[in-house]
């Protein structure tokens, strides 16, 4: 593909300047669009060293507002984020809906070689390198992202004379390290590298597009096109009334039939002696665990999702109870804030992944949204059903860079339930902890039923596998948990 595309494209000061002013006019007119309608925009800039990214960049930006956007350089790779999913600064990265993220070099070349040796990338992580960004980029555009991929080509001549051209000026000869002249001396190997990424990662909705970078003033007016010309057909495509011949809307998909739940046996039960002993015992073993966990950088996510009042809580309190204080963090997940919602629905628990050797512990997590926003009306419908996918794809992604994923369902029956809410209602010690929302839900709690099995039977996947923990005596289900975690922990570590 590159190796036929010539970069060398002139273009003259008179044509650049009258075609530079229409576009800028343009895109300045178009941003007021995307914000009125809520288009998050990224704008991605790949290509050879010193082909221009950062003076293309100033270009595109002159025309919009300051308070629209934000430019992220992400050529280095601190440490922190070495000790995450290679994906995890992305996310952090993504822009609310209306304003522009512009993103200097992007997740694309952690695939490079020389980039994947930065990033201490596991075989694992490589092989799934290429399905993990097709899914990123699909959740991204199926959340109503406007993706803008460009790659600026040069010619290795072209590179090596900007490259004398920056030495020879103390203000900049610091761009040039051995890793650009290395580039420059092995330009054919780079090419081969970077044909490949393209292609690769060549997706529906987030298509590549190679501008031609030589001659900067001709970069600078096929880019600018590139990008208005996208925004457009975003924009007329929703601002487009829908028409008699819209295709209809998908029926409700069929309730999944009850079964995984109602299998569990909720008369499990342990004597106050035993559950003392195996508490303390478990408790030793996840002590030790947790400093061999660190060591080895392994990171552990843990998901506690079940009905209100299941013991979440009581379950967490005892699994960290002997744990270092600085190796987990326990997250309470609660409605989205204004921020979170004008993000991808992902987001803010991507931004709480735990670094390796840590562990993250969720309260409530990413499930609400197959369950809550289901059963409340929150989110449509296609938006609801697609999740089950996006969390398969990010789960399997953190499993990629080497995560350790727990997922449990604390089950209860109805009569337990109501058992727990009355004693929390006559225990002022308690009496917060029941709200008129968890009332609510009971209500629904045939509704919450068929939701909780259907997620069960699509988000139970080899590499995150949920578990049903019987919860209707407080005793076995602690002991329980902390049974699977530390047998697993041991497993993985082995």
């Amino acid at each position: 593909m590159l190796d036929n595309i010539d970069p060398n494209k002139p273009m003259d000061t008179p044509t650049f300047r009258r075609e530079l002013k229409v576009l800028e006019t343009r895109l300045a007119m178009l941003s007021q669009p995307v914000k009125d309608l809520g288009i998050p925009v990224i704008i991605v800039f790949e290509g050879w060293s010193a082909s221009g990214k950062g003076t293309l960049i100033k270009r595109i930006l002159y025309p919009l507002d300051p308070r629209q956007f934000n430019v992220h350089t992400m050529d280095k790779v601190p440490e922190d984020w070495r000790m995450r999913p290679f994906l995890w600064p992305y996310w952090a990265c993504l822009p609310a809906r209306g304003r522009f993220s512009i993103i200097d070099k992007s997740w694309h070349r952690v695939i490079l070689p020389a980039y994947a040796e930065k990033w201490g990338l596991s075989p694992k992580a490589i092989q799934g390198f290429f399905p993990d960004v097709s899914a990123f980029e699909r959740q991204l555009r199926d959340d109503g992202a406007v993706i803008i991929k460009i790659f600026l080509h040069i010619s290795q001549e072209a590179q090596y004379e900007r490259f004398k051209e920056l030495e020879k000026k103390p203000n900049t000869a610091w761009r040039v390290d051995a890793h650009d002249w290395e580039q420059n001396k092995k330009y054919g190997a780079y090419l081969k590298q970077f044909d490949e990424m393209i292609k690769q990662t060549d997706f529906d909705g987030g298509r590549w597009s190679v501008v031609e970078a030589n001659d900067t003033k001709f970069a600078a007016i096929k880019t600018l096109k590139i990008i208005t010309r996208r925004i457009d057909e975003e924009i007329n495509r929703l601002s487009a009334p829908a028409g008699n011949d819209s295709p209809a809307p998908k029926p409700e998909a069929p309730a999944a039939s009850k079964g995984i739940l109602s299998a569990a046996d909720l008369s499990r039960c342990l004597k106050e002696k035993e559950y003392n002993e195996r508490v303390v015992k478990l408790q030793n073993r996840l002590s030790d665990l947790g400093y061999r966990l660190y060591k080895a950088r392994r990171p552990v996510i843990i998901v506690f999702e079940g009905w209100d009042a299941s013991g979440k809580g009581g379950n967490i309190k005892r699994l960290t109870e002997r744990l270092d204080p600085r190796s987990y963090e326990v997250i309470p997940i609660a409605a989205p804030s204004a921020v979170e919602l004008d993000h991808h629905y992902l987001w803010r628990f991507m931004n709480k992944m735990p670094k390796d050797g840590h562990v993250a512990i969720f309260d409530r997590s990413w499930y609400g949204r197959v369950m809550v926003e289901r059963v409340e009306n929150i989110t449509p419908p296609e938006r609801w059903r697609a999740a089950y996918r996006e969390i398969n794809d990010m789960e399997r992604h953190l499993i990629n860079h080497g995560a350790i994923i727990f997922k449990f369902w604390l089950h209860i029956d109805p009569e337990e339930q109501l058992a727990r809410f009355e004693a929390r209602r006559g225990d002022p010690a308690k009496r917060h902890k029941i709200t008129d929302e968890d009332w609510r839900n009971r209500e629904k709690w045939d509704q919450y039923e068929r939701a909780v099995e259907e997620m069960l039977r699509k988000t139970s996947t080899k590499y995150a596998p949920w578990t049903i923990v019987e919860s209707n005596d407080k005793k076995y289900s602690r002991v329980k948990v902390m049974d699977i975690v530390a047998a697993e922990l041991e497993k993985q570590l082995e």
